[in-house]
């Protein structure tokens, strides 16, 4: 597993993504770093470094402690099918992770539930497509009004 904090590139001050995958994301959380870093973020690989088998749920839970520790305003985190690495960090208070296939549920992810971390699935999802919602998710503001109240509730929820 890889230590905390393994790769910490500087942006032009867009603000800070956390980035972690398991071993099935590792090469695309590889070429997602990279264009997270050409995007101007600060960014902060917390790994996997390399594609041994590791535990999804030790990564989700990185992202999440650099979400709600500050260390990072947004995540991107990659599994096999986004799904698994997504639960584990959502058991955090707090962080909203979203599991998203293409840029329009990028972009309502971000404008109408307030994700803070976009959840990839690697063996579901062509490289292109992850780019541009990589792109769409970060470019995206959360429209508030009426969502919210929404997104109270499932903060709010004990």
């Amino acid at each position: 597993m890889a230590s905390s904090a393994t790769d910490n590139r500087k942006g032009t001050g867009k603000g800070t993504v956390a980035i972690a995958a398991d071993h099935a994301g590792f090469e695309l959380k590889s070429v997602l770093a990279e264009e997270i870093a050409s995007l101007g973020y600060d960014l902060v690989d917390l790994g996997t470094n390399g594609p041994d088998s590791v535990d999804y749920p030790d990564f989700g839970h990185k992202a999440a402690r650099a979400i709600t520790d500050g260390a990072a305003d947004l995540g991107v985190i990659v599994c096999g099918t986004g799904i698994g690495i997504s639960m584990a960090a959502n058991r955090h208070p707090g962080v909203r992770a979203a599991v998203c296939h293409d840029t329009v549920s990028a972009r309502l992810a971000r404008q109408h539930n307030d994700a803070n971390v976009l959840a990839l699935g690697a063996r579901l999802i062509g490289v292109e497509v992850a780019k541009d919602c990589v792109r769409t998710f970060l470019a995206t503001e959360f429209e508030g009004g009426r969502h919210a109240r929404r997104i109270a509730k499932i903060d709010d929820f004990a």
